[in-house]
């Protein structure tokens, strides 16, 4: 029979107190997280360089503080954020996205079902985030159409991504984290897919309850969040050699989006250099380009486009540019206007307002007339972008896209396929191939150097670093070790199942109000020593604790990307409560009795 452990030493209290104030001050959202976890770094560094560990000296505080900063597990971390980058700027997961829109038109629930699939299996090898940043536009547009409203979707599909992401090592930075601190601890490495078969297994429980139950718990809010988006008018030309050439309209109808449209249709087969006007929003022009292989723009300026692009290594990019009262442009059109010899910049499309939409008279060609309040879709490099916008009197909206750099999508897919893979067979440690992928999307030019800000979050970075040397201090103090007696002396008399559900139900409450980055570093070591004080295996309780870290499902500041559909479905606090603690309880109960069965205990 176990004892609860006496009074814990003044440095293991500072390190639980501490690790309070941490949870704290992320729960609160006073300040960033970028500020709390330089503090914490902070306090940890000054705290034992005046107070230092027993047998250590004051210098030794501070590589404990700022060690998080060199740990092998925040590089590997930021390899894979860089090569995440490199898919989505490539445009290598679109083909994907096109897939799901064409499912959604066949059957909603199919389309949902499919949806929710897609987005667990592409969140075991891309970082979450990313995967939730590529698909969140595509449902919202899919609502626009007359889909599943997004506020009944997108919980749902931030859940299966956050599932998807616990199935393997490299599927979030908090499964980095907790295999690395496992490792550091004296446990055996885990190869990527180690733990894939018991969360596949969960998935089979989960979905059904994402695809069937959660959109009937959530609200339908599509009247606050669906906003019209603009359509642009503009001409489709046919250059020779295109495979539209001798095809007539039915044979492509079928798979052109449902946001463009022909305001012309060609009497018989399209010729070679013919111009038909077409409408649609941004996003269809481009879909509808990609299936018609035509132009919109003149073919010399989007080549000289891209050439400039290569040789000043910068990425292309579509604003959107009101004409203003003091603009050369107005009265005249794109014909006259000399806008892409004068500034190498392509005109897309132009979107008239719908006082302006009928009452402006036509060029005897047919040509559209600019007016003041036009909105013009233009395409460009940066500096070129805002030199026509400068002289020519527009003013630029906020949001402008880069242009993926399609040709570099299969090269990027290759990059990343192969340093997952290698790690996945255990050829080359996780943290070595994520290196390896990294530097090669540099090289390859998938990931521009100078835009590797971009790929990298600040936030992630601080905050790994500040949870590492939270866990350390943790761990060196001998809090880990007083806690562990003290959850230990609590739960010898519970059965394994209940042992498990129990350390993965305390990670996941401080996951859910703080940080999972954090609860990591907290949960693991705390396992470790639970497991070594009742003569458990150490695997299934660090699992627990990783199971656990990724059950955020409760609130909508467990994760980022729970802050990220906020908004977009306009979802209260209630809502992630109602649908989430549901699945946290069901995913509790399900992966407790797989690790029973799979660890044999």
């Amino acid at each position: 029979m176990m004892l609860m452990p006496g009074i814990p030493s003044f440095h293991a209290m500072a390190a639980m107190l501490v690790t309070v104030a941490m949870f704290i001050g992320f729960a609160r959202s006073r300040l960033s997280t970028e500020i709390v976890s330089l503090l914490v770094i902070a306090v940890i560094a000054v705290g034992l360089y005046f107070f230092p560990l027993p047998g250590t000296g004051p210098t030794d505080g501070l590589v404990l503080a700022f060690s998080g900063f060199g740990h092998y597990a925040l590089i590997t971390i930021c390899a894979l954020m860089i090569m995440g980058r490199g898919l989505v700027v490539t445009g290598a997961l679109e083909p994907a996205a096109r897939v799901l829109e064409r499912v959604w038109k066949v059957n909603h629930q199919l389309g949902l079902l499919v949806s929710l699939l897609l987005a667990f299996g592409l969140s075991m090898i891309v970082n979450d985030t990313p995967v939730l940043v590529l698909l969140l536009p595509i449902f919202v547009s899919l609502a626009a159409r007359g889909a599943m409203p997004a506020s009944k979707t997108l919980i749902p599909l931030n859940a299966a991504v956050l599932i998807g992401g616990m199935a393997t090592t490299i599927g979030t930075s908090t499964n980095l984290l907790v295999v690395s601190i496992a490792r550091d601890l004296g446990m055996p490495p885990m190869n990527v897919f180690h733990f894939t078969p018991i969360v596949f297994a969960a998935a089979l429980v989960a979905i059904p309850y994402l695809w069937l139950v959660m959109p009937k718990l959530l609200p339908d809010n599509s009247q606050e969040v669906i906003q019209s988006k603009r359509r642009f008018i503009t001409r489709l030309r046919v250059p020779a050699g295109s495979d539209l050439v001798g095809k007539h309209l039915n044979e492509v109808l079928e798979r052109l989006p449902d946001d463009f449209r022909f305001e012309e249709r060609p009497s018989g087969p399209f010729e070679a250099g013919q111009r038909l006007r077409v409408s649609g929003t941004h996003d269809g022009l481009q879909e509808a380009l990609r299936v018609l292989k035509g132009q919109v723009a003149p073919g010399w300026v989007v080549d000289r486009i891209r050439r400039d692009s290569s040789a000043q290594g910068e990425d292309v990019r579509v604003a959107e540019m009101v004409i203003t009262a003091d603009s050369r442009l107005i009265r005249r059109t794109l014909a006259t206007s000399g806008i892409a010899d004068l500034y190498g910049v392509a005109i897309l499309g132009i979107h008239k307002p719908d006082r302006l939409l009928n009452t402006q008279p036509a060029d005897p060609r047919g040509d559209i007339r600019l007016a003041e309040g036009d909105v013009l879709l233009v395409m460009g490099l940066p500096d070129a972008l805002e030199d026509f916008a400068r002289t020519d009197s527009l003013l630029m909206l906020q949001g402008a896209q880069v242009m993926p750099r399609r040709s570099k999508a299969l090269l990027s897919t290759v990059i990343m396929f192969l340093s997952v893979g290698s790690a996945s067979i255990g050829f080359l440690p996780i943290a070595i191939a994520a290196l390896g992928g990294a530097i090669l999307m540099f090289i390859t030019g998938c990931v521009k150097f100078d835009k590797v800000g971009r790929a990298l979050s600040a936030k992630v970075i601080v905050l790994v670093a500040a949870s590492i040397a939270i866990g350390r201090a943790i761990l060196e103090s001998g809090a880990a070790d007083w806690l562990g007696q003290s959850m230990a002396a609590g739960l010898q008399y519970l059965p394994p199942a209940a042992i498990l559900a129990a350390i993965m139900l305390f990670v996941t409450t401080l996951t859910n109000f703080a940080s999972n980055a954090t609860a990591a570093t907290v949960g693991t070591p705390i396992a470790f020593s639970i497991a070594n004080q009742l003569g458990l295996p150490q695997e299934p309780l660090i699992l627990a604790v990783l199971f656990g870290c990724n059950l955020c499902y409760a609130t909508p500041i467990a994760y980022q990307t729970n802050m990220l559909i906020m908004a977009e479905g306009d979802y209260s606090f209630g809502d992630y409560l109602r649908t989430g603690v549901p699945l946290v309880v069901l995913m509790v109960a399900t992966l407790s009795g797989l690790l029973v069965l799979t660890y044999g205990m």
